[in-house]
C-alpha cells in the first residue's frame, strides 16, 4: 500500500515504536519525512537506479530513509555498524553510493572513512566532513517527487566466508505503492492491519528490514528493539501485546537459558505467529519453544538473493522434525558433486529453479559460482529431502570438515552441544591434523566460566559420544567467554578458525 494512503487513513497511528525509549513515528510522520528525503535525493542529483548507503543503529531515521529510497527508485544498502572501518569503506565504494548517511554515535567509526566520492550526512548532529541530515530535510517540501518509482534494497552478505558481496536485483517496473497481488505475509502468517509486530534484530540485516518494511506497508504497527536482550524481548511481547515477531535460533536459546522464574513471569499469550530463520534450529530447542509458546512457531529458509522460499508451520514441523519445510516459490534440486541430482534422502547442494533473478554486484565470478549448468541458483547450503518432499539443512558447504577422506558437517554437533545445560553457545569446525588432514574442534561459551577446565571438556566430549557418531564428535574443546556471533545469529567461524590454521596449508573459507 502507498504510504500516502496510510497517512491519509491512519495519520496518527503508530507506524513504529522504539521499544526501549517509546519514541514513536506515526504513519503521517513517516510519509512526510520520507517525502522530504526523496526530494533531497533528487536535489542531490540521484535518479532511478542510483545507490544510497546507510550506516545506522536501530534509529528512527533508518526506516524513514529506506522508505524514501524505496519511493525514489533507488537502491539502498544498509551497513552494519559492527564492521571495521575498512569493511565499511569497501561496501560504500563497491555499491557506488552517491549518498552516505550515518549517526553521530558512529562518528569514531565513520570518521576514518574516505567518503570523497559521495554526499555524506549525519543524524543527531554533524561533525566535520558531514552535513546535518535534519537540516537537509528541513529545506525540503513534504511532497511527492514527480517521478516516484520502486526502489529496492541491495544488501551485502555478512562476509562469514570472505569479502561480503552485494545482492543485486533488477528494479521492479511499475508505480510505487501499487499492489501487485496477494501479500506473502498475509497469506502465510495471518497479518492484518490490527497486528503488532516485534523486530528484535538489527534492521541493517536483510530479513528484519524486509519484514519490518513489509509490515509497515500493510499498515501494521512495528515495535523495534534497539538491542536484543532475552528478558527485555519477553517484556516487550507482554507490554505491547505483540501478535507477530521474527527471531533467530540464538534468540530462542538465550530466552530458554533464562531461569524459569524470569522466563515464565512474562505473558506471551498475545503471540499468534513467531517466525524464525537465518540458521538451522536444534530440534530440542524448537520442541521447547513450541511447548512454551504453543504451535505459533513458523520457520522459513531463504536468502537475501530471493531465489527461493521454503516454509513450515508448527504442525508440519512436529511431523517432520528438523525440516525447514516445503518450497513455495521455486522448484528444489539437490545436487551431488558430479552436478547430477541425488536420490531422496541423500545430501547435496541445494539449488532453486524458477525463483527470483539475482547477481552479485561487481562480481561475475561469484555469480557464476552460484549457478548450476541448468541455470539453477544456490546459496551454498547443503541438505536433503525426505519422502514427503520436506527439506532438511545439513550445513554450509564451506563449513564441511574433511577428516581422513570423510565429509563431516559440524551443524549436527553444534545443535547437540548447545542443548547441554552448561553451554551458552558453541562453534564446531575443522582444525589441522597431521594424520587425517582435519579433526573436529569445538569452541564453547560456557554459561558459567567457573565450569571451565579439563573435567568440563571431558564431560562435553562424552556427551557428544553418547548421542552421535564418534566421527562427528570433537577431539578437543576450547573455551571462550563470548563467541563472535552477529546479532542476526550468524557465527563468524572464520575469526575462530583462522588462528588454528596459521602456519598450515591454505584452507578455503
Amino acid at each position: 500500500m502507498h504510504l500516502g494512503e496510510l497517512a491519509a487513513t491512519s495519520a496518527d497511528k503508530a507506524a513504529y515504536v522504539i521499544a526501549e525509549t517509546g519514541v514513536t513515528t506515526t504513519f503521517k510522520q513517516l510519509d512526510d519525512l520520507s517525502m522530504q528525503a526523496s526530494q533531497l535525493f533528487r536535489q542531490l542529483g540521484l535518479n532511478r537506479g542510483d545507490h544510497v548507503a546507510i550506516l545506522l543503529e536501530n534509529h528512527p531515521a533508518l526506516l524513514q530513509i529506506c522508505f524514501a529510497a524505496q519511493r525514489s527508485g533507488l537502491y539502498f544498502t544498509a551497513i552494519s555498524y559492527r564492521l571495521q572501518d575498512e569493511e565499511v569503506e569497501y561496501i560504500v565504494s563497491d555499491c557506488q553510493a552517491k549518498v552516505f548517511i550515518t549517526s553521530k554515535s558512529q562518528q569514531n567509526l565513520v570518521g576514518k572513512l574516505n567518503l570523497d566520492h559521495c554526499h555524506s550526512y549525519m543524524v543527531d548532529g554533524a561533525v566535520a566532513g558531514f552535513n546535518s541530515w535534519e537540516d537537509g530535510l528541513a529545506e525540503m517540501p513534504a511532497e511527492k517527487i514527480s517521478d516516484e518509482s520502486i526502489g529496492v534494497q541491495m544488501l551485502y552478505s555478512s562476509g562469514t566466508t570472505g569479502r561480503p558481496k552485494g545482492v543485486y536485483k533488477p528494479l521492479p517496473e511499475g508505480e510505487y505503492g501499487v499492489d501487485e497481488g496477494p501479500n506473502l505475509f498475509g497469506m502465510l502468517y495471518g497479518v492484518s492491519e490490527n497486528s503488532i509486530y516485534l523486530s528484535p534484530a538489527p534492521l541493517y540485516h536483510a530479513a528484519p528490514l524486509t519484514f519490518t518494511m513489509g509490515m509497515l506497508s500493510m499498515g501494521v504497527t512495528c515495535i523495534v528493539m534497539q538491542h536484543f536482550e532475552a528478558e527485555a524481548a519477553l517484556a516487550a511481547i507482554e507490554r505491547y501485546k505483540i501478535t507477530h515477531s521474527q527471531w533467530v535460533p540464538t534468540m530462542f536459546i538465550r530466552m530458554l537459558k533464562l531461569d524459569d522464574d524470569v522466563r515464565l513471569k512474562h505473558d506471551v499469550s498475545s503471540l499468534q505467529c513467531a517466525i524464525h530463520a537465518a540458521a538451522p534450529c536444534p530440534v530440542p530447542i524448537k520442541e521447547q519453544m513450541i511447548e512454551w509458546w504453543g504451535p505459533v512457531i513458523h520457520e522459513y529458509y531463504a536468502g537475501s538473493e530471493g531465489n527461493g522460499f521454503v516454509a513450515i508451520n508448527s504442525e508440519q514441523w512436529l511431523a517432520h522434525k528438523g525440516s525447514v519445510g516445503l518450497p513455495l516459490t521455486a522448484q528444489l534440486h539437490i545436487v551431488g558433486e558430479d552436478g547430477e541430482e541425488v536420490a531422496q534422502g541423500e545430501s547435496g547442494t541445494i539449488y532453486f529453479e524458477g525463483g527470483g533473478d539475482f547477481e552479485y554486484f561487481n562480481d561475475k565470478e561469484k555469480t557464476d559460482e552460484s549457478r548450476h549448468q541448468q541455470g539453477w541458483s544456490t546459496l551454498g547450503d547443503v541438505g536433503y529431502r525426505d519422502a514427503d518432499g520436506f527439506l532438511y539443512l545439513t550445513d554450509r558447504k564451506s563449513f564441511m570438515i574433511i577428516s581422513g577422506g570423510v565429509n563431516i558437517y559440524p551443524q549436527e554437533t553444534e545443535n547437540l552441544l548447545v542443548t547441554h545445560p552448561k553451554v551458552m553457545d558453541v562453534a564446531v569446525f575443522g582444525v589441522p591434523n597431521d594424520d587425517f588432514g582435519e579433526e573436529v574442534k569445538a569452541v564453547v561459551q560456557p554459561k558459567d566460566w567457573n565450569d571451565v577446565g579439563p573435567d568440563f571438556e571431558a564431560e562435553l566430549i562424552e556427551f557428544c559420544r553418547d548421542h552421535i557418531s564418534h566421527l562427528k564428535c570433537p577431539r578437543s574443546v576450547d573455551f571462550d567467554k563470548e563467541l563472535p556471533r552477529h546479532p542476526t545469529g550468524k557465527l563468524y567461524k572464520r575469526l575462530l578458525r583462522d588462528k588454528y590454521w596459521e602456519g598450515h596449508r591454505t584452507k578455503l573459507l
